[in-house]
């Protein structure tokens, strides 16, 4: 079982129960804003947790979903995770997402540092990559601030809410992140 610590969040593997949580944060607009989903319901997010649920059942594992919990209270306010398309693959690609009651304090920059260092360390990994929505600009700062670079732009690459929208791909390679560590 993989748990991860950094100096404000604890990253835990997924439990049945969490689905509540996640449910509270996923009902909100801000949160819904970038996602293809209008709404959620219970049942979809009992079957999104239970997903990640399932992958820590996996052998050999590819696939790293992690609740992501405040240290000072143990409240769950997001996941993180890293995926590999097989167990040899030389990258992976990452993806979060927080509670928007707790954005702007740097929870997501906290987690996403976490998950790329898990990545490198732990995988050994090549290239860690994240696309995201490119009028997302607190995601896109999260990217930049981890380390990544703007690798291009995918345009009217997602159809939802009955409009195109533009994606930016970015990436690290694990030498690009061994000098970020090193500088700072």
């Amino acid at each position: 079982m993989v748990r991860l610590l950094t100096e404000r969040l604890i990253w835990r593997e997924f439990e049945a129960d969490d689905w509540s949580a996640v449910l509270a944060y996923q009902s909100d607009p801000r949160y819904l804003r970038y996602y293809h989903w209008t709404e959620r319901t219970p049942g979809e997010v009992r079957e999104f947790v239970n997903t990640f649920v399932t992958q820590q059942d996996e052998h050999p594992r590819t696939k790293f979903q992690f609740a992501v919990v405040l240290k000072s209270d143990h409240q769950l306010i997001g996941n993180c995770g890293i995926r590999m398309a097989s167990p040899d693959a030389y990258e992976a690609d990452i993806g979060y997402e927080l509670d928007p009651q707790h954005w702007g304090q740097g929870y997501a920059t906290e987690a996403a540092r976490a998950i790329v260092r898990f990545g490198f360390t732990e995988l050994g990994l090549h290239r860690i990559w994240a696309h995201c929505i490119a009028e997302n600009l607190g995601s896109v700062r999260v990217l930049e601030k981890v380390g990544m670079r703007p690798e291009g732009r995918l345009r009217e690459k997602e159809y939802f809410k009955g409009r195109w929208w533009d994606t930016l791909l970015f990436a690290i390679l694990d030498y690009e992140w061994r000098a970020c560590e090193q500088s700072g």
